[in-house]
């Protein structure tokens, strides 16, 4: 895909993502993953596992919820706070207590799903 496909596959995975589509922005940002060089797939399949584990979230999988934020969280703390345009560290931040909870077996049905935002 070239530059232009790239960049609106992109924004609309985030798209995807925010209206809580995780499966759909899962599978879209996938065919970009598909086609990165080895030092870009980390940041996509960080994006990737986030939104995987947030399905999972969605269909009562908190197990597979947290061994995919783990996984995806890990891939995009490797990566600049503002990294691709995004506001990452804003978004990491927001995973945390997602994390902690979810590690700790408590109740996470208080926290807001987390969403992707760009710098601007």
């Amino acid at each position: 895909m070239d530059a232009e496909q790239k960049r609106q596959k992109f924004r609309r995975g985030l798209d995807l993502f925010n209206q809580r589509e995780f499966f759909t922005c899962h599978e879209l940002l996938e065919e970009i993953w598909l086609e990165e060089t080895e030092e870009e797939k980390p940041f996509y399949q960080g994006i990737i596992q986030v939104a995987a584990a947030f399905h999972h979230y969605l269909n009562g999988n908190l197990t597979g919820t947290l061994s995919l934020l783990r996984q995806g969280v890990e891939k995009l703390c490797r990566f600049p706070p503002d990294s691709h345009g995004l506001d990452l560290a804003g978004f990491l931040a927001a995973l945390n207590p997602w994390l902690d909870l979810l590690a700790a077996g408590l109740p996470t049905d208080h926290l807001p799903l987390p969403t992707i935002r760009t710098e601007s």
